[in-house]
């Protein structure tokens, strides 16, 4: 659920700010020049903020484990170390401080995992130990990799490869490997679990089709068309708390939510309607048609999705939170912005824009933005809404009369 790439890419230096859910989705953090901010997500589709650093030191990277007052961060003036803190006690727990750059930090209830660009470090969050290191990893520089928040299945997911799209599975409890999937041809751009840590989203650079294994059984379980747009690329992919929703955000201003069964889907396919004559047709000449088609004719669409005001193009993370009644995708941006969107659970379609947020650290481009759009509604103050009239002195004041020409200076005597 955060930002995926290198500080560059996701963090300050680009000119953003480094924005994350946490694990379940109930809060909200940011880093920026400034330091860190924590937010809550309330009921009424607002945005609290719950916590503000007092450092002043810039902040590319930080996780909030759940709920709880544990919090890591990294700075940019030390990018290769990790600071834990306890931020209402306003105290520094720990710090270590690793080979090279750290590109992400990953929290659950039982591991903390630090990833560089070719190792991974498994810590024990409760003393904070390393448990293991997986060293010579394929190189990562985005620093992709997801930790389950399920501590039952608390597995690890990073790429197998630089070239293709395969996924180690490492389980960080019992610290060994659990399984490989060829999840993509192209190269990873995306990994996402679900809370029940049995379910894995991924997608490539390709950037057109996401899909959802299970774990470690290795079965494709679900395969969804984002579009077919070219040159598309995955920013965040998202599982809500229900498991019942996926959502994924790219560099194009459409979010997209899928919609997931929890059952497995029928064996027989739905008699009625075009889509099921069509699933049905499909099915009976799968045979005929070469597997390529057949692929692409099965791939799900999404259920709903969402425009960015503005036209997007940005950086931004996506969470789907509430219940089943009242679903609410909620967007944050790299530009410092929070949308929140309403979920029809029923229909889906296109999802209709609540509310805008501005969290504190915004980006200086914004807050220019904001100071313009200040400067321009502060101008457009008191404009009358009729048409001027000329005799009025408060549409037009009169102009003062010009003083009478004086007589030119008679010429002097020859």
């Amino acid at each position: 659920m955060s930002l995926v790439g290198n500080h560059s890419a996701e963090g300050t230096s680009s000119g953003g700010i480094f924005v994350q859910f946490n694990q379940d989705c109930t809060s909200l953090v940011a880093g920026s020049s400034s330091g860190y901010h924590l937010y809550a997500l309330t009921p009424d589709d607002g945005i609290e903020e719950i916590y503000a650093s007092r450092t002043g030191q810039e902040v590319c990277l930080v996780d909030r484990l759940f709920s709880s007052s544990l919090v890591a961060i990294v700075t940019v003036s030390a990018p290769r170390k990790l600071i834990v803190c306890h931020y209402k006690k306003g105290t520094e727990i720990c710090n270590y401080s690793y080979s090279n750059t750290i590109l992400a930090v990953k929290l659950n209830r039982s591991r903390l995992i630090v990833c560089l660009e070719e190792s991974l470090h498994i810590h024990n969050i409760r003393d904070m130990k390393i448990l293991h290191t997986i060293r010579d990893t394929p190189p990562n520089p985005r620093g992709l990799c997801a930790l389950s928040p399920s501590v039952e299945h608390c597995y690890v997911a990073y790429p197998g490869s630089s070239a293709t799209g395969e996924v180690q599975i490492f389980d960080a409890v019992h610290l060994n490997a659990k399984c490989v999937l060829a999840a993509h041809d192209a190269p990873l751009a995306a990994l996402a679990w679900a809370p029940c840590g049995r379910r894995l989203a991924t997608a490539s650079e390709r950037g057109t089709v996401i899909r959802v294994f299970a774990v470690p059984e290795r079965v494709r379980l679900y395969e969804f068309r984002r579009g077919v747009k070219r040159c598309v690329s995955i920013a965040c992919l998202a599982f809500s708390a229900c498991g019942s929703y996926l959502a994924a955000t790219s560099n194009t201003e459409t979010v997209h939510v899928f919609r997931l069964a929890e059952a497995e889907p029928p064996r027989e396919p739905p008699a009625d309607g075009w889509m099921g004559w069509l699933s049905a047709a499909v099915s009976a000449g799968a045979g005929y048609l070469p597997a390529q088609v057949t692929d692409v004719l099965a791939q799900g669409r999404a259920f709903a999705a969402a425009r960015l005001p503005g036209g997007g193009g940005g950086r931004c993370v996506a969470a789907v939170t509430g219940g089943a009644r009242a679903p609410r995708l909620v967007v944050a941006t790299a530009a410092g912005r929070v949308h929140v969107y309403a979920l029809d659970p029923a229909d889906g379609g296109d999802c209709p824009l609540l509310r805008t947020h501005r969290l504190a650290p915004a980006a200086p481009d914004d807050a220019a933005e904001t100071e313009r759009e200040s400067e321009l509604a502060g101008a457009l103050v008191g404009e009358p809404r009729a048409a001027f009239d000329l005799r009025d002195p408060h549409h037009f004041p009169p102009m003062r009369a010009a003083p009478p020409a004086q007589p030119a200076p008679p010429a002097p005597d020859q």
